[in-house]
């Protein structure tokens, strides 16, 4: 089977991370106000971020993980946006997914197509079962662009994120092989 441009479609190329993204890395993850979402607590260096470029050409089997920059082609393929396979099970055929798009970039579909390029990828590729991913009860873009991609939400986890504000409910979402028109 031939993969031929199987991370890109006509609006987005995913492409493995460089180290002149140290720059947008470092603005995105120390942005406090996505801090929530991913559950961080503390600030990355640029060190830290460094090493973490250096220690992505591991393949996803032995990382467990995979972290992808989004770019937008309309844009002269400028980076929007990151997009992570994790917690990678290859006995059980599942990974967890995350999407991150500039906050300046959002309301535009990138998600979605970066989504839909990462679940192609997941099946075809990777010979994935399932995705999953947890997505704060909050925010319902994020809910909405991952059911528009195929996911249904499986379960509410209830006061599982604390936030100044108080506690927030999480959503499971999960995508099974098959759905949503992808044929394996």
């Amino acid at each position: 089977m031939i993969y031929h441009d199987i991370l890109e479609n006509a609006r987005i190329r995913l492409r493995a991370l460089e180290p002149s993204d140290i720059d947008l890395l470092y603005k995105w993850e120390n942005n406090t106000d996505v801090w929530i979402i991913s559950s961080t607590q503390t600030p990355f260096s640029r060190e830290i971020l460094n090493r973490y470029i250096e220690a992505s050409e591991q393949d996803i089997y032995s990382a467990k993980q995979l972290r992808l920059m989004i770019e937008a082609r309309d844009q002269a393929n400028k980076a929007i946006g990151t997009i992570d396979l994790f917690d990678f099970d290859p006995n059980n055929r599942r990974a967890g997914v995350g999407v991150l798009i500039a906050p300046e970039e959002r309301g535009k579909h990138y998600g979605s197509d970066a989504l839909e390029t990462i679940i192609n990828y997941s099946y075809k590729v990777l010979n994935l079962h399932q995705l999953y991913a947890n997505v704060l009860n909050t925010n319902e873009e994020s809910v909405a662009m991952f059911e528009k991609c195929g996911f249904s939400v499986i379960g509410i986890k209830k006061e599982w994120v604390r936030s100044p504000e108080g506690w927030l409910d999480e959503y499971m979402l999960q995508r099974l092989t098959g759905t949503n028109n992808i044929n394996i």
